[in-house]
């Protein structure tokens, strides 16, 4: 059973991707709305995936989180957003745009899974979902 840490603002949002993971046999190992609390949540709980906000609670940003993400593991990232042509990302996976679809969210999980397995990742792609990781996107490149 993989480990998800949800890092959102929105509590209705995370309470929402907290059912639809749980349904689908995820473990969350919490909540987060802030990048401290994140990154203190991801160190003490060493997820294998984060569903990872672009706009957090007191002004902080996603990618804050995922930078330091590095430094406890590297878990795979999929950032959620509604933003998502407002900035570069580098640090991540893949980034899903909001609002979704629960199918949507689980399937970018799998990919997102999948890049860290693999380095790769196989279609079929949810819609709104962009891939981030270079070897995943010269692999989803090919025929």
């Amino acid at each position: 059973m993989l480990k998800v840490l949800i890092v959102e603002d929105d509590l209705m949002l995370a309470d929402f991707a907290e059912e639809i993971l749980v349904g689908h046999g995820y473990e969350v190992s919490g909540i987060a709305r802030t990048v401290p609390d994140a990154v203190a949540l991801a160190a003490q709980s060493k997820p294998d995936l984060v569903i990872l906000d672009l706009r957090l609670a007191d002004g902080g940003l996603g990618t804050e989180v995922a930078a330091q993400l590095l430094a406890l593991g590297s878990p795979g990232v999929l950032y959620v957003t509604g933003n998502m042509s407002q900035l570069t990302l580098t640090d991540g996976d893949a980034c899903l745009a909001k609002p979704y679809r629960p199918l949507d969210l689980i399937r970018g999980l799998e990919i997102v899974a999948e890049i860290v397995a693999t380095g790769q990742a196989r279609p079929p792609f949810p819609r709104g979902l962009q891939l981030l990781h270079r070897a995943a996107l010269s692999e989803a490149a090919l025929p």
